[in-house]
C-alpha cells in the first residue's frame, strides 16, 4: 500500500486521547504554523499541495481559502462539514471517532490560516456518539492550551464548538448547513453571495469537509510540495475510500490517488475481489449521487486505458462513459444485483431528503421514485423508461443546490448503461418480481 498520511496511527491504543495523540506527533502543525508561519504562508502551502475538497466536489482547497473576504474588523469563520450522509460513504465518522484530535488539529491550523477566532464542527444528528467523542477531545485540547485564549503564547485565540444537525441530508450542502447552524430550516441559499463573502451570520466563511481539514495537518507538517508528490497529476495526496457492497474485504482504505480501479477491487492489499466468487457487474465509485458504471467501463476507459482512482481518470469520457470520484463512497455490485431495484432505492432516498424548496427537485424526485417503483414491481411500460430520462433532464441544472443533480444523475446513468435490464422488467414482469431476481442475460443463479 502507499503512504498513509491520515490513518497511520488509527489503530494505536488510546490514540483518541490527547496524551497518546501528542506522543505520536500530534499538534505539530499547530506549533509550526503559530510559531513559524504567517496565516498567508499556511494558505500558500495548502495551495502548493494541490489538495482538493474531499467531500465530493473536488474544488482546490487553497483556492477556496484565498477567496475568503477579509474586511477590517469583521469576524470570519471556518466550518467543518461533518454531516456525512451520502449513501455508501462512511469515512468521516471513522476519522472523527478514532482520530478526533486530528480533526481538531486541522481546525486550529486552518482557522489560524483564515483568521477565524470562532469555528464550528457541524455533525450529522445520528452521530451523537461521535459528537461525545469530539466534545471530550475538544475539552482535552482546551486543557492543554491548544484551544482558548493566546494559544501557545502566540497571541492567537480560538474557540471551537460542535453543533449537531437533525439528520437532514440536504444540510450536507454548505449553505443549507449554514442555515441550520444559524437555527433556521436547512434550505440551501441562492448564490451569489457565496459563503466566502456572506456565510455564517452573513460573515466571510469557509466550509470544508472533515477529511479535507484533516489533510491540512500533514500538508503543514511536511510542506505542500511534499504532499503534491503523492498522487497523479492534479489528483494529489491520499484519499479515504469507503468500500462496501459485494466485496470480500469492505472497509475504509486510505489510498494514494492513482491506484488502478482493478487493483483496488481485486488486490489482496485492498478489497480482495468480489465475494462468493461471483463476477463484478457494476460500481458506484463516489457515493450514490455519481453515475453508475458497468464492469467494462469502471475497469477501463472507453479508450481502453486502465481506469485510475483519480478525479480525472474516473471522469474520463464525461457522463457518457465516465463517472466521478465524489466523496469516495465505492459501492461494488455483483452479477446478482438488480440495477432497477438499486436505482429505485437511491431514488427513494433522494425523494425523502429533498428539502422541497425547488419545484423540479420536489416534484421530479417523487416522479422518478413512482416510475421506478412501477418498473421494479412489474407494472411498468416502455414509455416509463423514456419518462425517467425526461424527468432527470428536467431536474438537472434547474435547482438551487446540487441535490437535484444528485438525484438525476444515478437514474440517467442506470438507464444509459442498463436500459436492456429496464426493458426486461417490462417484458418479463413475473421473472423480474420473483424473489432474488436480477437480469444478467442468463438464468438467475440459485
Amino acid at each position: 500500500m502507499g503512504r498513509k498520511l491520515l490513518t497511520e496511527h488509527i489503530n494505536v491504543e488510546g490514540i483518541n486521547t490527547f496524551e497518546v495523540y501528542r506522543k505520536h506527533g500530534g499538534y505539530r502543525s499547530v506549533e509550526k504554523a503559530l510559531k513559524t508561519m504567517t496565516p498567508d504562508e499556511v494558505v500558500e502551502e495548502v495551495k502548493k499541495s494541490g489538495l482538493r475538497g474531499r467531500g465530493g466536489a473536488g474544488f482546490p482547497t487553497g483556492m477556496k481559502w484565498s477567496f475568503l473576504a477579509k474586511p477590517e474588523g469583521v469576524p470570519r469563520y471556518l466550518v467543518c462539514n461533518a454531516d456525512e450522509s451520502e449513501p455508501g460513504t462512511f469515512k468521516d465518522r471513522q476519522l472523527m471517532s478514532k482520530l478526533p484530535h486530528l480533526l481538531i488539529e486541522g481546525m486550529i491550523t486552518g482557522s489560524y490560516a483564515l483568521g477565524a477566532r470562532t469555528s464550528y464542527i457541524y455533525i450529522r444528528g445520528e452521530l451523537l456518539y461521535v459528537l461525545r467523542i469530539l466534545e471530550k477531545a475538544i475539552a482535552e485540547a482546551y486543557a492543554a492550551g491548544f484551544l482558548g485564549k493566546n494559544i501557545l503564547g502566540s497571541g492567537y485565540s480560538l474557540d471551537l464548538h460542535v453543533h449537531p444537525g437533525a439528520g437532514a441530508y440536504i444540510c450536507g450542502e454548505e449553505t443549507a448547513l449554514l442555515e441550520s447552524l444559524e437555527g433556521k430550516r436547512g434550505n440551501p441559499r441562492n448564490k451569489p453571495p457565496f459563503p466566502a463573502v456572506q456565510g455564517l451570520y452573513a460573515r466571510p466563511t469557509v466550509v470544508n469537509n472533515v477529511e479535507t481539514i484533516a489533510a491540512v495537518v500533514p500538508i503543514v507538517n511536511e510542506g505542500g510540495d511534499e504532499y503534491a508528490k503523492l498522487g497523479v497529476g492534479k489528483s494529489t495526496g491520499t484519499k479515504l475510500i469507503s468500500a462496501c457492497g459485494h466485496l470480500n474485504k469492505p472497509g475504509i482504505y486510505e489510498i494514494e490517488l492513482g491506484v488502478p480501479v482493478e487493483e483496488f477491487i481485486y488486490s489482496d492489499e485492498y478489497c480482495g475481489g468480489i465475494w462468493k466468487g461471483r463476477d463484478l457487474k457494476a460500481v458506484v465509485a463516489g457515493g450514490s449521487s455519481v453515475p453508475i458504471l458497468p464492469k467494462e467501463l469502471i475497469l477501463k476507459t472507453a479508450a481502453g486505458e486502465n481506469r485510475l482512482m483519480t478525479y480525472e481518470s474516473l471522469s474520463d469520457g464525461g457522463f457518457v462513459t465516465g463517472t466521478m470520484l465524489g466523496s469516495g463512497g465505492f459501492i461494488a455490485m455483483d452479477e446478482t444485483t438488480c440495477i432497477v431495484k438499486n436505482t429505485w432505492n437511491f431514488s427513494r432516498f433522494y425523494h425523502h431528503e429533498s428539502c422541497g424548496q425547488c419545484s423540479p427537485c420536489r416534484e421530479g424526485t417523487g416522479w422518478m421514485e413512482k416510475v421506478l417503483h412501477r418498473l421494479e414491481h412489474g407494472h411498468g411500460s416502455m414509455h416509463d423508461i423514456d419518462l425517467l430520462v425526461s424527468v432527470a433532464k428536467q431536474i438537472e441544472g434547474n435547482t438551487i443546490c446540487p441535490l437535484g443533480e444528485a438525484a438525476a444523475w444515478p437514474v440517467a446513468a442506470a438507464v444509459r448503461h442498463f436500459r436492456h435490464e429496464f426493458e426486461w422488467h417490462v417484458t418479463n414482469p413475473k421473472e423480474a418480481t420473483a424473489p432474488g431476481a436480477a437480469y444478467r442475460g442468463a438464468p438467475v443463479l440459485a
